[in-house]
């Protein structure tokens, strides 16, 4: 019998030389098809990520820098850490069941429940949906441009988008956008804050602030701002909608941590912004001016304009995420179709919902002399409220073998979620109590 031909050597992996064959060669393809999987698996979290730094979460996040300087940046690293865990799960669920979050409320709670949860999902999303509308007449006027001329057109270049199916392409551009908030980071910068004052509130939490006026409401509104619920519905619907399995799980979990610390890094060094140019100066943020003032330092007397293209993307990629996500929710509890490849005739509730949710975000944001600020607090603070109690169905559900089968929570995921959802409940408990306490 003829020797079999040994194969040539292989070549050490470069950036121009071939693969070669054999198990080494088969290892390198490998790698490289997992890199582009992982990039291909970015999306769902990144966008719900993104979308988190929207209109209300800016107003949030300035507001309590200039109010509270550097004493809560703690807070936004523990809210990290339970904000990745949380969209981790969501992720899981819908790549571990192929349903969403109210599919499997109705299923293993009954209608009651579901019931119960769809309202809560939509009183939050609804009032979110409007403060999207709203920050896009507030990015409007820092141009010079009133509400009133831009929203509407606007509002229905986003339904026209998603019903056509072409709000993929306009998503990157609105995520592109949101990177002018990336010159929060510029300016920290360039005025040098006191770092160690930053390192002390990063990592020390200052329990002394427990007594001041407004500390329970600016926590409870940081919680829901970061860790609000559309993000979580929209997540495992949107695993669910592209198909994505356990065997992609994995690839998944890299977007939710990539979108995750992304995300609330931009969160942070707002905070750090506006701490050291507003706070420094006993300075509030009540309108959309006042928060860009923070970026002067790098933009001069641009700094409105530069912050009014970060505020326009953001608001414009969560005004399209948040009424799918509500619609997409609410269809679900119901049993309806839902999902955007779904036309008007296949999926009427859905697109209807859909398009109901951005009518009545255009007709508040159109409301004369509306206080912006004051009005996007005051929702996050209602999210924060009622975020406990998707936390707790979610926990339930992952927790639920005879649901997920192998892919429950282990011990140490159950104990730090666990610890988070009791120190939210904490946090809104403190608030009520609060406004009952002398000052």
């Amino acid at each position: 019998m003829t020797p079999p031909v040994p194969l040539p050597p292989v070549p050490e992996v470069g950036r121009t030389r071939p693969v070669g064959r054999g198990l080494a060669g088969l290892r390198v393809r490998l790698r490289r098809t997992r890199g582009w999987l992982y990039l291909a698996a970015l999306g769902p979290g990144i966008i719900a990520a993104s979308a988190g730094n929207d209109a209300g979460g800016i107003a949030t996040y300035a507001s309590n820098g200039a109010q509270f300087g550097y004493s809560m940046l703690w807070v936004m690293v523990v809210i990290t850490v339970l904000m990745i865990l949380v969209q981790a799960m969501a992720a899981r669920m819908g790549a571990a069941t192929g349903k969403g979050l109210n599919d499997l409320i109705r299923e293993q709670f009954g209608v009651r429940w579901a019931v119960f949860a769809t309202l809560v999902f939509l009183v939050a999303n609804t009032l979110i949906t409007i403060t999207e509308f709203v920050g896009i007449g507030a990015a409007a006027e820092l141009f010079g441009i009133p509400r009133w001329i831009a929203v509407p057109p606007l509002a229905l270049l986003v339904w026209w988008l998603v019903v056509k199916g072409s709000y993929a392409r306009a998503e990157k551009l609105f995520i592109a956008l949101t990177l002018g908030f990336l010159s929060y980071i510029v300016t920290v910068f360039i005025i040098h804050p006191p770092w160690d004052q930053v390192a002390h509130g990063l990592l020390v939490p200052d329990l002394r602030q427990l007594g001041t006026v407004g500390y329970f409401p600016a926590l409870v509104a940081l919680i829901g701002t970061t860790i609000t619920p559309y993000m979580q519905l929209y997540q495992q619907a949107a695993v669910v909608e592209k198909g994505v399995t356990m065997r992609d799980y994995a690839y998944e979990r890299v977007d939710v941590v990539t979108g995750g610390l992304f995300s609330n890094a931009v969160s942070i060094f707002i905070m750090i912004a506006t701490a050291a140019t507003l706070f420094a100066h006993g300075q509030q943020v009540t309108t959309a001016a006042d928060a860009a003032q923070a970026l002067t330092p790098l933009a001069g007397p641009l700094a409105q304009q530069l912050f009014g293209i970060g505020l326009f993307g953001a608001s414009m990629l969560a005004a399209a995420v948040l009424p799918i996500a509500t619609a997409f929710a609410v269809s679900e509890a119901i049993g309806f179709e839902r999902g955007v490849s779904f036309s008007f005739q296949e999926a009427p509730f859905f697109m209807g919902l859909f398009t109901a949710l951005i009518v009545l975000g255009t007709a508040v944001a159109m409301i004369p002399n509306i206080s912006v600020v004051a009005l996007l607090l005051f929702v996050q603070v209602v999210n924060g409220v009622l975020l406990p109690v998707e936390l707790i169905f979610m926990m339930l559900i992952v927790n639920n073998k005879a649901v997920m089968g192998r892919y429950t929570n282990n011990r140490l995921l159950n104990v730090l979620a666990w610890a988070g959802v009791g120190t939210i409940i904490a946090a809104v408990v403190g608030m009520f109590v609060s406004f009952f306490l002398p000052q």
